[in-house]
């Protein structure tokens, strides 16, 4: 920096710092270092920004902490809300179930009840249509006779002049068809009664027939709304549970499959709703019963969830330190929580223990055997709690973190590998962490 700019910047400094000797004085002589303005700035700076540094540094590890600290609190409230949401979902699905099948009484009943309505209406029809037969048949007698009665008294009168037994003939022959004209009359009356009375029955059975069929279609209409919620409902459940399955990069219907299963070949574990009718189910049927599969599914999904490692194996206090990938050409295959030594370390989800021991690198090392071909690894473990073919639990305490193998501090690495590949252990805790 040229000379003349170095006096400038003194020069404007000089009234805020001004310059300053410090004196040395030894037996034989006295002697002073002089701090110029751009000096003294200097320095001040250079303290400055070390202070800043350091702050910034100590609120960092600060706030880190607090948050390692919380994070045994998110997990706990996290599962709770799990348990609550589906003891939540598995109570509207018992009542939802209820709901359906007494539904599905009361529709079969109304079925019955139409039936039985529709056979009374048809057997009245065809009564009715026997009396009008029957009516048509005494009038076509009732025409023929009539013909015949003025037959005859034409004949009478025809004959009155000349045959004097004609007459009498005559009248006997007049009389007798009054008689079968009273006789016709009198059953062309009764038979025009009950084809009334049977009109007036099918009348009465054509509303109540109506009455049936309008409360069929309300309960239909009921039936279709509490379906409607209960879809709307399992669907809005299950998006997360198969989102956080695919995200951990997991297979849902190979899940599902292995879960049936593993239930003895039953369909998992609810049992299929059986319907009392006969061939071919109603569409209401078919829309209960897949209800209750996707209900069956979400219950699986539960099942599955505890299988599988999308817990923390550390809920105390504790930083995350180093992340899965590659450092310095070589694959880091998993991720490390650090911690006081002694902290508990966790199952994450239901297994097997296949191995609990030394193992070069990485210490005291545990390896957990999971369901759906997944394994677990806990390394540079102080202590160990279980024994290889010791079957675990989720949440409970299989070691204590330590610093044990090839290790320069306190803390656990946990791999979690599928098919025997390494893979993310992050990718399944955010998954869980961003559905529940």
């Amino acid at each position: 920096m040229p000379r003349r700019i170095i006096d400038r910047l003194n020069s404007s400094l000089e009234r805020w710092l001004p310059e300053q000797r410090l004196f040395l004085k030894s037996d034989t002589a006295t002697r002073f270092v002089r701090l110029r303005p751009l000096t003294q700035a200097t320095a001040l700076g250079v303290t400055g920004v070390v202070f800043g540094w350091a702050v910034i540094a100590t609120s960092l590890l600060f706030i880190d902490g607090i948050s390692s600290g919380t994070a045994r609190d998110q997990t706990v409230l996290a599962q709770a809300a799990f348990e609550r949401r589906l003891d939540s979902l598995s109570r509207e699905r018992d009542a939802r179930a209820a709901e359906a099948l007494a539904a599905q009484g009361r529709f079969q009943t109304a079925l019955e009840q139409v039936s039985t309505m529709q056979s009374a209406l048809l057997d009245s029809e065809e009564r009715r249509r026997e009396l009008e037969t029957g009516i048509k048949v005494i009038q076509t007698t009732l025409r023929r006779t009539m013909t015949e009665r003025d037959a005859a008294r034409a004949e009478l009168a025809a004959a009155a002049a000349g045959d004097a037994d004609g007459p009498a003939r005559t009248v006997a022959q007049s009389e007798d068809l009054a008689q079968t004209l009273d006789v016709l009359s009198s059953a062309l009356g009764q038979t025009a009664a009950e084809r009334d009375a049977l009109a007036r029955d099918a009348e009465a059975a054509r509303l109540e027939a109506d009455q049936i069929a309008l409360e069929k279609r309300l309960l239909e209409e009921r039936n279709d709304e509490i379906f409607t919620t209960l879809e709307g409902a399992v669907s809005v459940s299950m998006a997360p549970l198969d989102k956080m399955f695919k995200a951990a990069g997991m297979n849902p219907d190979q899940i599902l499959s292995q879960v049936r299963r593993g239930y003895s070949g039953k369909g998992g574990p609810l049992m299929p709703v059986a319907f009392s009718s006969k061939g071919r189910l109603t569409p209401e049927e078919e829309r209960a019963a897949d209800i209750l599969r996707r209900l069956d599914e979400m219950n699986m999904y539960r099942i599955a969830a505890d299988q599988l490692p999308f817990a923390m194996p550390v809920r105390a206090s504790h930083r995350f330190t180093s992340p899965y990938g590659y450092r310095w050409g070589r694959l880091h295959a998993g991720v490390d929580f650090a911690a006081p030594v002694g902290t508990p370390i966790l199952a994450p989800a239901d297994g097997r223990v296949i191995k609990s021991g030394w193992e070069s690198g990485y210490g005291n090392m545990i390896r957990i055997e999971h369901d759906f071909g997944v394994q677990t690894v806990y390394g540079h473990l102080s202590k160990m709690h279980v024994k290889a073919g010791q079957k675990v639990s989720r949440g409970e305490r299989i070691g204590d973190m330590g610093n044990t193998g090839r290790s320069t501090g306190p803390h656990l690495h946990y791999e979690i590998r599928v098919g025997g590949k390494p893979v993310n252990p992050m990718t399944f805790i955010k998954a869980a962490k961003d559905v529940f």
